[in-house]
């Protein structure tokens, strides 16, 4: 048994660089296709299996943040880490926005273990009370975001536009219709802004992390912003670890470095804490918790144990990858035409769409791609588009 862990350990690790290192490809795709396969993979015990995803998606979350830096290319937790990764990029320092990011995801390693415990015994009292509070927590939040910006009418327009788009999604016979929406939204239309503008990159220096230190007080203090933010977007429905971090950043004062950090605690925290969830409430937060759901049919303490020191060196391994990575990224940037690799991103998230949705998925990527290119245009903030979520997941909890 120990031996199928170990190997399903390290596989899950390979998986989760190949899913995070390449635009468009999502973990919930492979735990998908993992579920599917179940009949030939009989053989393997149930919590390998488990652990085999929960190792991936940690992996995937680390690697995943390369491509959102140096391309603009997102996944759909970490899509607003592009404006600060990418002002990164061009001044040259686009390894030291991934360490930073790094520092962060090792931060949200330490408060999932902490929080662990407390979701453990308090969270089933806790959701049973707020579970009538849900969408006006998520109406509250997303009202606070939108009125915070200079011109929130246009912000408002655009959070409503996205709402109706998400519902009209959620809505048509497309298998995997958060794939359009949200390459759509965050990732096609960003390309598209940068190719027209003809983005240039500037010669990337690699910073060592032992130069890239933050002052203790400030680290102290994005500790504390990360453990604010990671419980709105670890059951709350809608809520992604980007606006956590906007709105766990809203205590203290922000920055580029302050935004990367909590970005990559909280998503780190999320996916950790979903397990977490799973167990406590048999709740589900994201797709890999609902693969380990249905793999393990309920989720004991033994297996959370497991599944918590899983997360523990798949951590360590992808911390020393996404570094490794970032070296070559750095080294090679500046050798390929950033038009010719922004068209080729653009392609490859076309053929993802096309294999994985239908053409119904293409109208949508196409509407949302639009709608991704006004709301960069207007100048207005780009989390607004999480309309897109927060709408329908407001109407289901008020109308059911």
């Amino acid at each position: 048994m120990i031996l199928e862990i170990i190997l399903s350990l390290i596989a899950g690790v390979i998986a989760g660089t190949f899913t995070g290192l390449f635009p468009g490809i999502h973990i919930n795709l492979v735990a998908a296709i993992l579920l599917s396969s179940l009949a030939l993979l009989a053989f393997i015990p149930p919590i390998a299996l488990a652990v085999f995803i929960a190792s991936m998606s940690i992996t995937h979350i680390f690697l995943d943040f390369i491509p959102s830096i140096y391309l603009g290319a997102p996944d759909d937790e970490n899509f607003l880490s592009i404006l600060p990764g990418h002002r990164f990029l061009l001044k040259g320092k686009a390894h030291e926005a991934l360490s930073i990011t790094l520092y962060g995801c090792l931060a949200g390693v330490v408060i999932s273990l902490v929080m662990t415990p407390i979701f453990t015994f308090f969270l089933p009292t806790l959701f049973k009370s707020i579970t009538f509070f849900i969408p006006y927590i998520l109406i509250f939040s997303s009202l606070y975001l939108i009125f915070t910006e200079n011109e929130f009418i246009i912000s408002l327009v655009i959070f409503l536009l996205a709402g109706f788009l998400g519902i009209a999604t959620f809505h048509l016979p497309i298998q995997q219709p958060l794939l359009p929406l949200l390459s759509g939204l965050f990732g096609s239309s960003a390309l598209i802004v940068s190719l027209k503008q003809k983005t240039k990159i500037p010669n990337q220096k690699i910073t060592p992390l032992k130069t890239i230190s933050m002052p203790k007080l400030d680290l102290i203090k994005y500790f504390f912003a990360s453990l604010i933010a990671a419980p709105l977007c670890s059951f709350l429905p809608g809520i992604g670890s980007s606006q956590a971090a906007i709105l766990g950043s809203q205590f203290f004062r922000q920055n580029d470095k302050t935004f990367l950090f909590i970005v990559g605690a909280v998503n780190i925290i999320v996916m950790s804490l979903s397990f977490v969830t799973a167990y406590a409430i048999g709740k589900t937060r994201t797709g890999s918790a609902v693969a380990v759901t249905q793999l393990l049919s309920k989720i004991l303490p033994e297996h959370l144990i497991v599944l918590l020191i899983t997360i523990i060196i798949a951590s360590a391994i992808a911390f020393i990858l996404a570094i490794l990575f970032s070296k070559l990224f750095t080294r090679i940037v500046n050798k390929i035409d950033y038009t010719y690799l922004t068209v080729i991103v653009l392609g490859i998230l076309l053929i993802v769409n096309i294999v994985f949705t239908n053409w119904i998925g293409l109208i949508v990527l196409s509407t949302a791609t639009a709608l991704g290119i006004f709301c960069i245009l207007s100048k207005s903030r780009r989390i607004n588009l999480m309309g897109c979520l927060l709408i329908p997941s407001i109407l289901y909890y008020l109308i059911g």
